[in-house]
């Protein structure tokens, strides 16, 4: 049967039919990008879609909010469970968004925050000059040890003390290491700061009990609702009752007006995934794969950031090899490995060209991979450094990734279990 879409607009629905193939022939190593369950599609391509729900549950400023009240509430009382949090709130259009809502909350234009930065692996918005986070606040940036690619959390304290921060950020999008949200808090409370906890990448694992949960520790958590914890793109923002006031009112009205119920509706059944035995043992499959390429992208003499990974992710500083992080990750996708250019501490190359590759397993784990296609890839990895300039053997490295994708089903197909209403034990 032709579908409405092929039927109405054949251009889009055969871009989409592409992109299609794409993610499915493709080894997908963006350690932000991940596969939704078919359910969360469902869900997020829902009639939710049609429907304005501008406030909260129970004060909503539009009626016909019998459904999308109870819908907005389970996803907040899952979020609240899977993260032992005592206040959720799921509107935030983006992770993006969620950080600027915190700062909102807790902060005053003019008030100094203190992130990772951006260049040593930070998020723009935590306070780079390139983001509007600089602009009403003031940012002093602490950075990892550019030779060992760890956080230094002495110095970091040190740097709280000289400069007494309203808001102390935790949380990295280019870390390859567990982060101790435990000193982070401690160190604000020393310098009499809040504490932003971005979790964005690691949320998964945080839900799993792979990584400590920053929830104890934290004023405020951010999160985004894709990457590790597999949902639709959105945020999400937990916080202690004493904040849920002041965070509810920097989401709406502060900076958005009606929320993305469809959106909403998706996180939801990706939090219930979440609360599973199958999303635990993948959130384990994860970290065991980025360990495994970890290890034999080691042997192939590649010099990895911190010297390994505790997560998801794995930064490759190329200098040694005498190329560009832009470079590689160009062959790498026309090869059908796709990963990005990113900074390395103490990079001395520009961000439009630096010298790192970053890549990372929830991708190709959500697709069933294990340790054993982890050597593959490093495999092809290393291929493609050594035949850089070679479109021949570029080429053949193709060939053998998508033969390696072809085996692992698209998680179109794959459905979490559920028993009598409850998920399976």
């Amino acid at each position: 049967m032709i579908s409405a879409l092929e039927m109405y607009d054949p251009q889009i629905y055969e871009l989409l039919t592409q992109e299609k193939a794409r993610q499915s022939g493709a080894i997908r190593l963006i350690p932000s990008e991940n596969y939704v369950s078919k359910a969360v599609m469902q869900a997020s391509g829902s009639c939710l879609t049609n429907k304005y729900a501008e406030g909260y549950p129970g004060k909503r400023y539009y009626e016909g909010q019998q459904v999308t009240d109870l819908i907005e509430n389970l996803a907040i009382e899952r979020a609240k469970k899977i993260f032992n949090a005592e206040h959720a709130n799921v509107q935030s259009y983006s992770g993006s968004v969620a950080n600027i809502a915190a700062y909102s909350a807790l902060l005053d234009p003019g008030d100094m925050i203190m992130g990772l930065s951006l260049t040593y692996g930070g998020h723009l918005t935590h306070g780079s000059k390139a983001s509007l986070t600089s602009r009403f606040y003031k940012s002093v940036p602490y950075e990892v040890d550019a030779k060992t690619g760890r956080l230094d959390y002495d110095r970091i304290e040190d740097l709280a003390k000289k400069h007494k921060p309203r808001m102390i950020i935790s949380g990295a999008t280019a870390y390859p290491r567990e982060i101790d949200f435990e000193i982070f808090g401690q160190i604000a409370k020393k310098v009499g700061a809040y504490h932003l906890s971005d979790i964005a990448h690691v949320a998964g694992l945080v839900v799993a009990g792979i990584h400590k949960s920053p929830v104890p520790y934290a004023d405020i958590v951010s999160t985004t609702s894709h990457k590790t914890l597999r949902g639709p793109r959105g945020g999400i923002l937990l916080c202690k009752a004493e904040h849920a006031k002041a965070v509810d009112r920097a989401v709406f009205p502060g900076l958005q007006g009606g929320p993305h119920l469809h959106t909403i509706t998706g996180i939801a059944v990706a939090l219930a995934e979440a609360d599973t035995p199958e999303f635990i043992n993948y959130a384990k499959q994860i970290v065991k794969n980025a360990k495994r390429l970890a290890d034999k992208l080691l042997e192939y003499g590649f010099n990895l950031v911190s010297g390994g990974t505790d997560n998801h992710l794995i930064l490759i500083d190329l200098r040694n090899k005498g190329i560009k992080g832009r470079k590689l990750a160009k062959a790498l996708d026309r090869a059908g490995i796709v990963t990005n250019f990113n900074t390395v501490p103490g990079d001395p190359a520009p961000p439009s060209d630096p010298s790192g590759l970053r890549l990372g397993t929830p991708a190709v784990t959500t697709r069933g991979m294990k340790e054993p296609q982890m050597d593959t890839i490093a495999g092809l990895i290393n291929k493609v450094a050594q035949n850089i300039d070679n479109e021949a053997a570029i080429a053949e490295v193709g060939k053998e990734a998508l033969l390696l994708s072809s085996q692992f089903f698209v998680p179109e197909h794959f459905i979490i279990p559920r028993k009598n209403n409850n998920f399976v034990e």
